[in-house]
C-alpha cells in the first residue's frame, strides 16, 4: 500500500538529498539550509535512498541519476514511488536523450543539470512542493 503523507506539506520543506560525490552533497546541503529547507539525510546509493524516503518521510527527494551500487537514481525513484507519495527532482550531469526518456517515465516534478545555482535548484523546489501540494489537494477533495 503506498503511504501518502497527507496535508502536514511545506511548512519549510523537508528534503533527502541522494547524491553520490560527498562535497557536492555537501555542497547541496548548504544550499537548502540557506534557502530555509531541512535536510532529512543524505543517501550515496540507491538502497539507501530507498530506505532513507521509507525512515525519514521527506517531502521531496533531490536524486541523482548516476550512483553507486546496484541500482541506479531512476531505479530508486521509481522504487520510492511504489513504496510512498513524494515527490521527486532529478539532479544530473547526464542530459542524454535515453536518460531523460527513462527518467520521464517515472513522472518527476523536475530535472535539473549540474552544474546549477542556488536560484535553480530553488525554483525547482518551490514548484515541485507547490504543484505536488495542488495535486494532493485534489486528490483530498476528489474523495469528498
Amino acid at each position: 500500500m503506498k503511504a501518502t503523507i497527507g496535508v502536514r506539506r511545506m511548512e519549510s520543506g523537508r528534503i533527502l538529498v541522494v547524491e553520490d560525490e560527498h562535497i557536492v552533497a555537501m555542497g547541496i546541503k548548504k544550499m537548502l539550509k540557506s534557502l530555509g529547507y531541512k535536510v532529512t539525510g543524505i543517501a550515496s546509493s540507491g538502497e539507501e535512498a530507498i530506505s532513507k524516503a521509507e525512515s525519514t518521510f521527506p517531502d521531496l527527494v533531490l536524486m541523482d541519476i548516476m550512483l553507486k551500487g546496484n541500482i541506479d537514481g531512476i531505479e530508486a525513484a521509481e522504487a520510492i514511488k511504489n513504496i510512498a507519495d513524494i515527490p521527486i527532482i532529478y539532479l544530473t550531469a547526464y542530459s542524454d536523450g535515453k536518460v531523460l526518456e527513462r527518467a520521464k517515465k517515472t513522472g518527476p516534478y523536475g530535472y535539473i543539470v549540474k552544474p546549477f545555482d542556488e536560484n535553480d535548484l530553488h525554483s525547482s523546489i518551490e514548484m515541485a512542493l507547490y504543484r505536488y501540494g495542488n495535486e494532493d489537494k485534489q486528490k483530498i477533495e476528489k474523495k469528498y
